[in-house]
């Protein structure tokens, strides 16, 4: 019987000649990540295993971004914790303020993820490096300390989803329009513990940070990874960015799939996800009349040059609507830099934009963007729960940048073809 993407990596990282959905295994791991949040609990945990030293200190990433810089007390107790492990177990892969950024952009832009990777981290996002052909999870703080112990975990095999992509998205349209129509689509239990392996031709017309957008969703899917065909634009980023040898797998012809989606990306207008699910979506054609008070542009979904590029492009020679608050962070210092080089940080805040430093804080509604009771938010974000930005009260839209920027000049969800030059 053919593999997937997926099964053929678990297969090569547990010893296997192959695997088959719902095979208990146990396989080898290429990276084990934690942030500040997730990490103290498993420093406490690995402290329990009596181990003293990290399966490799090469492959082991701490990054704090989550209340980065520390809002408080409790916060910078945290961030102390990770920091004294990672100079005790000499981790070399510990990013402080200043080097760091959101962690599932930096680690691939640093070149810690490549193709056929194992990759798990103690946040849910983590499903984010698919897009380099890689097999990546969100675990808990437990699994990760294990993980940091043995360089092993267990996995349940997953079945998969097959997404054939065809065609090419017009202007506007953009990686995130593309998973939030597929999500609509299926539903945030569409792809419960599957994989969802994206392949047709459509994949050339999407950039890796289209792609790194799109992975990053499949957890609010249900999935257990999203896993993207290894191409030509693939490993341009991989050549570029790479610090270590990697493995191409390709599905098998004959692999089997519990359902296969065909999605023609011309089709795809901007789409936009109500509160309170990834799920509620409609295309900008249906939202109607949403007034806002804060847009949110950034994150680990859409914080890369790309995203930093088109809000430009849109907020350029203009101002924010009066009233409304506009937040832009890069997901890392790297594009925080090529932002400022391009002299797009310039054109956003000459339109009224507060321009903040890589953190997760606005997203989770940790700090540097909370939402008070009743406000409502369009945000470049992944989650938009029941006060997942702030009060349990607020709301928070999901879109793209270009949407978002958009939203910013007018102060409600607008259509980015109404107000691009």
């Amino acid at each position: 019987m053919g593999m997937t993407m997926t099964q053929k990596i678990l297969a090569a990282h547990a010893g296997l000649e192959e695997v088959v959905a719902g095979q208990l295994i146990q396989a080898n791991l290429d990276m084990v990540l934690g942030n500040d949040i997730t990490t103290p609990v498993a420093v406490r945990e690995f402290a329990k295993i009596g181990v003293t030293e990290v399966f490799d200190k090469q492959k082991v990433a701490i990054v704090p971004d989550h209340f980065t810089p520390n809002k408080d007390i409790k916060a910078a107790e945290q961030c102390k914790l990770i920091r004294e492990f990672a100079h005790d177990k000499e981790i070399e892969n510990y990013f402080e303020v200043g080097e760091m950024g959101i962690e599932h952009a930096l680690l691939p832009e640093k070149g810690l993820v490549v193709p056929g990777d194992v990759v798990i981290g103690a946040d849910s996002h983590t499903c984010t490096y698919g897009a380099l052909g890689a097999f990546s999870t969100g675990i808990g703080s437990t699994d990760m300390a294990a993980g940091m112990a043995t360089g092993k975990a267990w996995f349940k095999v997953p079945a998969a989803i097959k997404f054939v992509l065809t065609g090419k998205p017009s202007k506007w349209v953009s990686g995130k329009d593309v998973i939030l129509h597929i999500i609509g689509k299926i539903g945030v239990d569409g792809a419960l513990y599957k994989s969802m392996e994206f392949v047709g031709d459509g994949l050339a017309n999407l950039s890796m940070d289209d792609r790194l957008s799109m992975a990053n969703m499949a957890i609010e899917a249900g999935a257990k990874n999203g896993i993207f065909l290894v191409d030509e634009k693939t490993l341009e980023f991989v050549k570029e960015h790479a610090t270590k040898e990697y493995t191409i797998y390709e599905p098998d012809a004959d692999a089997e799939y519990e359902m296969e989606y065909t999605i023609d990306l011309s089709t795809i207008r901007p789409t936009v996800s109500f509160p309170h699910l990834p799920d509620n979506t409609r295309t900008i054609d249906e939202v109607g009349e949403i007034q806002l008070d804060q847009v949110v542009i950034g994150s680990c979904t859409n914080g890369r040059i790309e995203d930093m590029r088109v809000a430009a492009q849109i907020l350029k020679g203009k101002k924010v609507a009066k009233g409304l608050r506009v937040i832009v962070f890069p997901a890392t210092q790297k594009i925080y830099l090529q932002a400022l080089r391009e002299g797009l940080i310039e054109q956003m805040v000459e339109a009224g934009v507060v321009f903040s430093t890589p953190t997760c804080g606005p997203c989770l509604g940790g700090h540097m963007g909370i939402l008070a009771k009743g406000e409502r938010a369009i945000a470049t974000t992944n989650r938009n729960f029941v006060g997942r930005m702030g009060h349990p009260e607020s709301e928070v839209y999901l879109a793209s940048p270009a949407v978002a920027a958009a939203s910013a000049l007018t102060g409600r969800i607008s259509n980015p073809e109404e107000v691009a030059e």
